[in-house]
């Protein structure tokens, strides 16, 4: 369980870094707007792959039970 853990936490800390690179390209002022639209995409793209991987290693975690759904406390 605790390599899941690893897992999911390094993939969203490179969700969050391929953000934050986006979003520098993005506000960074350049005379070639090209590259800098290609380098944008390229993050942006990087990040949505990130988080098909993550949402795909928490199914497969759910799948091989390293993840047990524990749902919200009722109250009666």
């Amino acid at each position: 369980m605790g390599s899941m853990k690893y897992l999911v936490i390094a993939a969203f800390v490179g969700i969050v870094v391929s953000l934050g690179s986006a979003l520098f390209y993005m506000m960074r002022n350049g005379s070639n707007d090209g590259v800098k639209g290609n380098r944008m995409a390229r993050a942006l793209a990087v990040r949505v792959g990130l988080s098909i991987v993550l949402f795909v290693c928490i199914l497969a975690g759910w799948q091989l039970g390293y993840i047990q759904p524990t749902g919200l406390p009722t109250t009666r």
